[in-house]
């Protein structure tokens, strides 16, 4: 890590690639990791949780009830 103990790309890297850090191989749980959204394992495949961070967890679980409202509304 550099002088300011922000982790760099090779560092987020190793924890996506580390499989303790993945519960059951879907759940990403990475108590060092900040971001909210990191990749999927396979990049490709877009983004996931990351539910070591409760900011993450707490935004997610808007993001499902606006769904879900909006869900409600237009089946009205």
């Amino acid at each position: 890590m550099g002088n300011n103990n922000k982790p760099d790309q090779e560092n987020h890297n190793e924890w996506n690639n580390d499989p303790d850090n993945w519960i059951w191989g879907i759940f990403y749980y990475n108590p060092k990791d900040n971001r909210l959204f990191p990749p999927k394992r396979i990049k490709e495949f877009g983004w996931t949780i990351n539910f070591a961070n409760p900011n993450s967890v707490f935004i997610a679980l808007i993001i499902i009830a606006i769904l879900l409202i909006l869900g409600e509304h237009y089946t009205n």
